[in-house]
């Protein structure tokens, strides 16, 4: 029988939770009301947010992935479509995370309620001072955790997170991330970093910090660097649906080719309204529950 984990980033996605563009920004209204607040690139149209997030859903139906979805809440706002920040999946059960950007502070709560409605095993709650958001954490291999010191991810959330996980065998491996473009910004460790199989990675080098890109190769890392054009469109951002079978948002032509030349399959979708304007591409928008080998 097949090993089922939740301690990897690439293999074959068994299920998934999302929240529809329906769920999150719900209407017009409310986009025009938060959209500014939330440093968005310009407001997101609600009707076509709609329709590229069907389409962006249709892949997982495609793919044969189970899919959750997380549900309307009047108290998180229109970020909470970046559903991956909220939580962290492991075998031990779900991590809820203590969001590093004020407007998101919410997100946990609600998603813990609907962990509990499905029953699921909670391992630990991140409480303030300690920070922790999902798009600093990635799965290297099933027995290491990368986090990004950023600031949503401070020392204080990571230190906690260590508590949960080295006592069961996990290795944390924090890589410290540069100012870049300050607090206001979204930059997180997967901005810069998308295993997509065993020994390989999408990445952008010049925001990687020299030691944890110097680990990712001396772990058999196989590196597409994405080019300087792309980074801000999310050519990083890759959600892998198996090993070298990739989703990413439209709009990033040289590193899509990166990635088939390396032998991945890559789907792409219009995100403009659900990605671009947001700042979250195909891993923000998703969290994957259960993987299998």
């Amino acid at each position: 029988m097949n090993k089922t984990t939740q301690h990897s980033e690439y293999l074959k996605l068994v299920s998934v939770y999302i929240k529809p563009a329906k769920e999150a920004f719900e209407s017009d209204k409310l986009l025009e009301s938060q959209w500014s607040a939330l440093n968005y690139l310009s407001k997101p149209n609600f009707n076509l947010a709609l329709n590229e997030y069907e389409k962006f859903e249709s892949i997982f139906k495609e793919n044969n992935v189970e899919v959750y979805h997380f549900s309307s809440n009047k108290n998180v706002k229109i970020d909470s479509i970046y559903c991956r920040d909220a939580s962290i999946a492991t075998d031990f059960g779900v991590i809820i995370c203590n969001m590093g950007k004020e407007g998101r502070i919410n997100e946990p709560k609600a998603q813990l309620l609907a962990y509990q409605k499905q029953n699921m095993t909670i391992l630990g709650v991140i409480e303030s001072p300690g920070t922790l958001e999902g798009g600093d954490v990635a799965w290297l291999d099933e027995k290491t955790l990368a986090v990004g010191h950023t600031y949503r991810t401070n020392d204080e959330g990571i230190k906690q997170l260590k508590n949960l996980l080295e006592p069961k065998g996990i290795q944390i491996l924090v890589a410290d991330l540069p100012h870049y473009k300050g607090q206001e910004d979204v930059f997180h460790l997967m901005s810069i970093l998308s295993p997509v199989d065993r020994d390989l990675a999408v990445v952008y080098s010049p925001l990687m910090p020299i030691k944890f890109r110097n680990e990712l190769l001396e772990r058999g890392f196989n590196l597409i660097e994405v080019p300087k054009e792309e980074f801000d469109s999310m050519g990083c951002n890759v959600l892998a649906i198996s090993p070298r079978n990739c989703v990413m948002v439209d709009g990033n032509p040289k590193t899509k080719k990166l990635l088939e030349t390396a032998g991945c399959k890559v789907t792409t979708y219009a995100g403009k309204e659900i990605s671009v304007k947001g700042g979250g591409g195909p891993t923000c928008l998703t969290r994957p529950l259960v993987r299998i080998e």
